[in-house]
């Protein structure tokens, strides 16, 4: 097994800034993911949009000094905890480096930046399908959102702007 190291990102790092952008993209190549390349004029905003977003939070898994995983998350808050709260928007790891732990280090790294915001939960969502990552997420503590057992499973919408 490889040895995997988790940083919290500094996107003023060029490194840092070039990692997340071949890790995004590589994630939206992936069925998992968006199922095609980011277009250029994203790969470009999305370095200057993630520093001028107030709660973005990005770790990223190193091996042998090759970044090979990315946790890409956003601060949020709960009413009903009155406390804050991260949302782990995307999780991928390359797929040459899928099955050494890389996903399960990045998770544990957001969970311990978490306790220490003194957030309340980690959030993310997950494809139906994606029984890889359910099954690392549910080894890791995650389970589908019920807020109250009656009302059912918390469902993802999206209005495209």
């Amino acid at each position: 097994m490889e040895s995997v190291e988790i940083l919290e990102a500094d996107l003023k790092r060029k490194d840092h800034q070039k990692a997340v952008v071949e890790l995004i993209d590589a994630y939206a190549m992936d069925p998992m993911g968006n199922g095609g390349p980011l277009p250029v004029e994203v790969k470009t905003a999305l370095i200057p949009g993630l520093m001028n977003h107030p709660t973005t939070l990005i770790f990223l898994a190193f091996s042998d000094g090759e970044a090979i995983g990315i946790a890409a998350c956003f601060i949020g808050f709960s009413t009903f905890a009155a406390r804050p709260l991260v949302n782990v928007h995307d999780l991928a790891v390359l797929p040459a480096h899928r099955g050494n732990g890389a996903g399960r280090l990045l998770l544990a790294g957001v969970e311990q930046k978490a306790r220490e915001l003194g957030c309340c939960k980690v959030t993310l969502e997950v494809l139906e399908n994606n029984r890889r990552a359910r099954t690392i997420y549910e080894a890791a503590g995650f389970s589908q959102a019920h807020y109250q057992a009656e009302a059912g499973g918390a469902l993802l919408y999206a209005k495209p702007l």
